[in-house]
């Protein structure tokens, strides 16, 4: 089955389920990028406050984010298992349709309690969609494409960026028919995961995981529906059996089987490497109107460079994927870290407002090189038994992180401005290099069964 798989064309019939796919995640950046942007409406609106005056004692803004995060924590370290045990396609649904309710419900509040618990609802639901998507597009794509594909994914959902940076800069500062612009940016994201939950209920489901829950005829189908989706017309029927059932790894895996000997240092090299790309990730992300407002720019005009700044997102995605399968996955990962050091260091000691753009945009461009990398890479490593529970558990650091790093980034801002901030997050892109560098395995190439 598996050289079945990786004997799929890049057809257009794959490219089209890679791209409903990719939908999901569309909307799921969407809902986290909104963190750094519709901030400053509820700050005007009178929800959220400055400083101590938070209901924590802290800056509401940082309490939202680190909510969202929190939430994220929860939903891929806890709940991410239930696509090991009930299937990728199922769990991806039920994620989709749980943070587009949850975040509809938020557009509508008056509070900044009830606004920070929905936020934290919304960060469940998209802890667990971002890890299945991986498993599950990792367990669909052929090895000859399957950075590609990754690339590709993340350029479809990294269009979303620019998407609600343009729609806070027009929409935040207006009000319509009484409801302020911030919630209609809230709403119009809300709405249309809605709308996508229903185009995709078609999806096949992961022929790998319905064998390991030996579901043989079910995935020889959903392989054979696949292959017609890409154009390889009749192929031959598979064996009725061709291994013995002895033969395969347990139907679901536990927590103990993702500290076994040998997955052990990849576990721990993945938890590492999560803790400290998020920094450097949603450091820059989420903060960069505050960045730029704090380069001296007005608010207005930070949301409209960040605009521009955000656009390297989708296209930096689509760039790479022309030559993603072409190098090593864990060497993508240390040269779009370097990238990062070498521009936020450029970006920290400029005022012009041309440069500001460039430097952001390369720091942007190489934040989604090393996005797409790194989540083809930390799927790649396990078996499919433990697959969404150990990329679930490692990636859930990554959110934990930055549940403390937007406070911290809040209070670096406060007392030592933009500098240093951008020192915070280059120094956390030098231990991913070096943790990647030294530690990963090669992936390049090699059959998932066979890494």
């Amino acid at each position: 089955m598996a050289a079945r798989i990786d004997a799929l064309p890049a057809s257009a019939g794959l490219w089209r389920f890679i791209i409903l796919l990719a939908l999901g995640g569309f909307f799921e950046l969407y809902d986290l990028f909104q963190t750094g942007y519709i901030s400053a409406g509820l700050v005007a609106d009178g929800i959220f406050h400055s400083g101590s005056q938070g209901i924590f004692g802290i800056a509401d803004q940082a309490a939202f984010a680190s909510a969202t995060f929190l939430g994220l924590f929860i939903g891929a370290s806890v709940l991410s298992p239930f696509a090991d045990k009930i299937g990728r396609r199922a769990t991806f649904m039920y994620a989709l349709l749980w943070y587009g309710v949850f975040s509809l419900g938020m557009a509508f509040q008056h509070q900044a309690e009830w606004v920070i618990f929905l936020r934290f609802m919304v960060g469940v639901g998209l802890g667990i969609e971002l890890v299945t998507i991986d498993t599950y597009l990792t367990e669909w794509a052929p090895a000859h494409l399957r950075t590609r594909a990754f690339a590709f994914s993340f350029f479809i959902q990294f269009l979303s960026v620019p998407a609600v940076a343009l729609m806070s800069w027009w929409l935040v500062p207006q009000t319509f028919f009484g409801l302020s612009g911030w919630r209609y940016v809230v709403i119009i994201g809300a709405v249309a995961s809605l709308i996508i939950w229903l185009v995709r209920k078609g999806l096949p489901e992961s022929p790998r995981w319905l064998l390991q829950q030996k579901r043989y005829q079910e995935a020889r189908q959903v392989v054979q529906e696949m292959e017609q989706r890409c154009g390889m017309g009749e192929m031959p029927d598979f064996p009725v059996r061709d291994i013995a059932p002895t033969d395969l790894p347990p139907a679901k895996g536990t927590f103990k089987d993702i500290w076994s000997p040998r997955y052990r240092g990849r576990t721990l090299m993945l938890t590492v490497m999560n803790f400290f790309q998020a920094i450097g990730f949603f450091g820059f992300g989420n903060w960069l109107p505050a960045l730029l407002s704090g380069k001296g720019a007005s608010f207005t005009h930070s949301l409209l460079y960040a605009f521009f700044i955000t656009l390297a997102y989708p296209l930096g995605s689509l760039i790479c994927s022309r030559y993603a399968d072409k190098m090593e996955n864990k060497w993508q990962i240390v040269l779009s870290c370097l990238t990062t050091v070498i521009f936020g260091s450029l970006f920290a000691i400029q005022n012009n407002p041309v440069w500001l753009i460039l430097c952001g945009f390369f720091i942007t461009w190489s934040n989604a090189w090393l996005t797409y990398s790194y989540h083809s890479y930390q799927s790649e490593v396990f078996p499919t038994y433990i697959r969404a529970r150990a990329v679930g558990f490692c990636y859930s650091f990554s959110r934990l992180s930055t549940v403390f790093s937007s406070i911290i980034i809040g209070l670096i801002l406060q007392y030592s401005g933009s500098l240093g901030v951008i020192a915070f997050i280059v120094v956390s892109m030098l231990i991913v290099m070096f943790t990647i560098g030294v530690f990963g395995p090669a992936t390049r190439g090699i059959d998932l069964e066979d890494i």
